[in-house]
């Protein structure tokens, strides 16, 4: 199932975000305090993961200003916190008729929501019981059914009228053996889909790995699958580095000579360099080591004692190693974040990623490398959500895929400012200036980079000035004297893409009243 498109409502600064899209990237802009993480808190509460669980509290997400009155604004039911549209995928309707038969699901867009105090979400999907009935019949071979069986509309029903007739041939008591314990259509269906439901993995804080841990306390912590304290997070994350690396710590503590022993540690240590600095182009020259020796008694406890893994980065180029924990802050939370995300990706279930201002201790190019990772590595397999403040974790080449947050006040009459809660739209040209200020920078730096390319640049202030220069180009030409040359490369392209409807852009915007909307003319621009 795809997650298409998500509404909250009822959630802390959230009074009603508006419904809005979500593709496979999908990136939340906004300044501080918009509210850009109670969105995401919101939608981790739909499904969370184990590992990352969240929970809806009124007193605590309920708008505070309306908590008193929390009973006479939702008379009839609870509220509700989030509301998501997926879409069903092949292989999912597949296994619907499989049971039930084609067009047993009437349409492949399913709703799910959480509502407060709801042990679990609330579906909402659209069935066509009559189909469904009619394939059973057909697939168990029930030809010349009874009016009151085949006027069936539900799976109940279907069941006591089978069980109602006084007799009853083989594939009558198959069916009845296979309804014998089902509910509604439904429920039936909503049980068949509930396995491929993505989980929600809500970070807000990255782990960054230890340098040194102990063996022992490493294989303790790879076998435990609940959540661990703050103390031993780092530690956790050493053990799932040798996971990463298909390294087993069982194989290394039971190494009987040093080859084999020095074998797979240096394979872990190639592994996760070529898996790294595949994607950190900040210094090439760096290499991942992994050793394990000895404790040594004068260390700090647990590294006194038993074998120490210790993870240290050779630069090549200074001929010198350092510990872990004494690189960058970038550094290490780059490979951290590697480490931690490439084991989600391995996992094979349906997850999708809420990623609370990743990044924030990246270099600008650094940032851009967590882009590519995002796009390369986990979204074939996961839907990826995630908020920045930072021009360069905005893809100026997919600006489309941004989501404006803002927090917005209303002005009354008497200049009272009311608040009107976080809003949410794709509208990425028709903000205030502060919050579009990331989506500016990553479409000036793009810009920059495309003048800097050029061997003669001319940059002016509007789309005037070059109506002006075009027409007296034109005139130079024509009087056989000096001119502008055209770009004949972006003529070509505009012509592939309009044909000789438009001769030129000034034409294309002249038809449209200027009214130009930015996917049509972003393949060109």
């Amino acid at each position: 199932m795809k997650l298409i498109d998500a509404h909250v409502t009822n959630f802390r600064s959230v009074d009603d975000s508006q419904p809005f899209t979500v593709g496979q990237v999908t990136c939340f802009v906004g300044k501080n305090e918009a509210g850009k993480s109670a969105l995401l808190l919101a939608l981790a509460t739909l499904n969370p993961h184990p590992l990352t669980p969240q929970k809806l509290e009124k007193e605590r997400d309920y708008p505070n200003r309306y908590l008193n009155d929390y009973k006479d604004r939702h008379p009839d039911a609870d509220a509700i916190a989030v509301t998501t549209n997926w879409k069903v995928e092949t292989k999912e309707i597949k296994a619907v008729e499989a049971t039930f038969g084609s067009g047993a699901l009437s349409s492949s867009t399913v709703t799910i929501l959480r509502r407060y105090e709801a042990a679990t979400p609330e579906w909402k999907i659209a069935v066509n019981p009559a189909k469904a009935v009619a394939a059973l019949l057909k697939k168990y071979g029930i030809t010349g059914a009874t009016p009151d069986v085949a006027k069936a509309t539900d799976l109940p029903e279907l069941h006591a009228a089978l069980n109602a007739q006084p007799t009853k041939a083989d594939a009558d008591n198959k069916l009845l053996a296979f309804l014998s314990d089902k509910k509604r259509l439904v429920v039936e269906v909503e049980a068949l889909l509930k396995p491929f439901l993505p989980t929600f993995m809500y970070f807000a804080s990255y782990d960054r790995m230890a340098a040194a841990a102990n063996i022992d306390q490493l294989k303790q912590l790879a076998a435990q699958t609940t959540t661990v304290d703050d103390n031993t997070r780092s530690l956790k994350l050493f053990a799932e580095f040798f996971d990463y690396a298909n390294v087993s710590l069982n194989d290394i503590s039971t190494a009987t000579t040093f080859e084999s022993f020095n074998a797979k540690l240096r394979s872990a240590s190639n592994k996760v360099t070529d898996q790294i600095f595949k994607y950190w182009s900040q210094n090439i020259d760096l290499e991942v080591l992994v050793r394990v020796d000895i404790a040594k008694t004068s260390d700090p406890a647990p590294l006194n004692a038993g074998l120490i893994a210790r993870a240290r980065i050779l630069n090549k180029l200074h001929r010198a190693d350092t510990p872990f924990s004494e690189r960058s802050a970038g550094f290490v939370w780059f490979f951290s974040f590697l480490v931690k995300f490439g084991l989600i990706e391995r996992l094979g279930k349906p997850v999708i990623l809420l990623l609370d201002e990743p990044g924030l201790t990246l270099h600008g190019k650094a940032q851009a490398d967590l882009l590519k990772y995002f796009e390369e590595e986990l979204a074939p397999s996961h839907q990826i959500l995630y908020s920045t403040h930072s021009p360069f974790m905005v893809p100026p080449d997919k600006l489309l895929a941004c989501r404006i947050v803002e927090d917005r006040v209303h002005v009354d009459s008497n200049g009272r400012r009311m608040p009107v809660g976080t809003r949410v739209s794709a509208e990425v040209l028709s903000r205030d200036r502060d919050t579009l200020f990331p989506l500016q920078g990553a479409l000036g730096y793009e810009i920059s980079q495309s003048l800097f390319v050029g061997k003669h640049t001319l940059l002016v202030e509007g789309p005037s000035d070059i109506v002006y220069l075009q027409a007296l180009s034109h005139e130079l030409k024509r009087r056989g004297r000096t001119h502008v040359s055209r770009n004949d490369k972006l003529q070509k392209l505009f012509r592939e893409r309009f044909g000789n409807q438009f001769q030129t852009v000034r034409e294309y915007y002249a038809a449209h009243e200027h009214a130009v909307r930015i996917e049509d003319v972003s393949p060109w621009l």
